[in-house]
């Protein structure tokens, strides 16, 4: 078998994981949709679904990890080839971990409903903030299949909106709490809903910090985003 063969199947075998990323990751936007929809509308039924959804999105996440498991040690890769399967096993990880995040969601709506105190407290509130972090994992998938480090930084940029968000409804919730405590119940299982919220947006942030490490090769986790932008429009900027 030639080396060019060699190289076309691997890239092939390449393509077929990027494939199976972005259908999890397509099932994982579809569970936040749900999620939404049972939060917008008090949906029993959406919520439900959500749960459902959890169950495929598991057992994706483990196929995946076979078939990247067996692919690295058939081809054992080196250099760039390694980074992006590296990148596509910890995207894998961090859908599977916003799937948790949209079922936690779905879970806390229906103990809401169920506690019948669902209309007296500011849900509407968290509409933005989870279409933000929805909109957030769609940017993320996006960047990732084009391996868009502009796209990237956006990212990173935007997913501060959601932690800002987050913040204001926490003191809002507190305003609630402290006027009716008889909300207290209701209101913490929305704050651990809004908490589900925020790491869906961090867990779309991780994805774009993995595409700017398989890209340029840097590692930005833990950066500022200040230090991130400077670093990358210097290296924009060399001849």
């Amino acid at each position: 078998m030639t080396d060019k063969h060699l190289s076309s199947q691997f890239d092939s075998e390449l393509n077929a994981i990027s494939a199976r990323v972005m259908e999890l990751g397509g099932l994982v936007e579809s569970q936040i949709r749900q999620a939404i929809h049972a939060l917008t509308h008090f949906s029993t039924e959406a919520a439900r679904e959500v749960e459902q959804l959890e169950q495929r999105v598991n057992a994706m996440e483990v196929e995946i990890d076979h078939e990247l498991t067996t692919l690295i040690a058939r081809r054992q890769p080196t250099a760039r080839d390694l980074r992006l399967l590296v990148a596509f096993s910890k995207a894998t990880a961090n859908l599977e971990r916003m799937g948790d995040e949209a079922t936690r969601m779905a879970r806390m709506c229906l103990s809401i409903i169920d506690s019948g105190a669902a209309r007296q407290l500011p849900t509407g509130d968290l509409r933005m903030a989870a279409d933000l972090a929805s909109s957030l994992l769609r940017k993320a998938l996006d960047a990732l299949a084009r391996l868009d480090t502009r796209a990237a930084l956006d990212i990173l940029r935007e997913d501060d909106l959601i932690d800002r968000e987050f913040d204001g409804f926490v003191r809002k919730l507190i305003t609630y709490m402290m006027e009716d405590p008889r909300t207290i119940s209701a209101s913490l299982d929305l704050l651990f809903l809004a908490k589900a919220i925020e790491r869906i947006g961090d867990h779309s942030k991780n994805i774009a910090e993995l595409i700017i490490y398989l890209v340029e090769g840097r590692d930005v986790r833990h950066q500022a985003l200040a230090d991130i932008e400077s670093a990358l429009a210097a290296r924009e900027a060399r001849p």
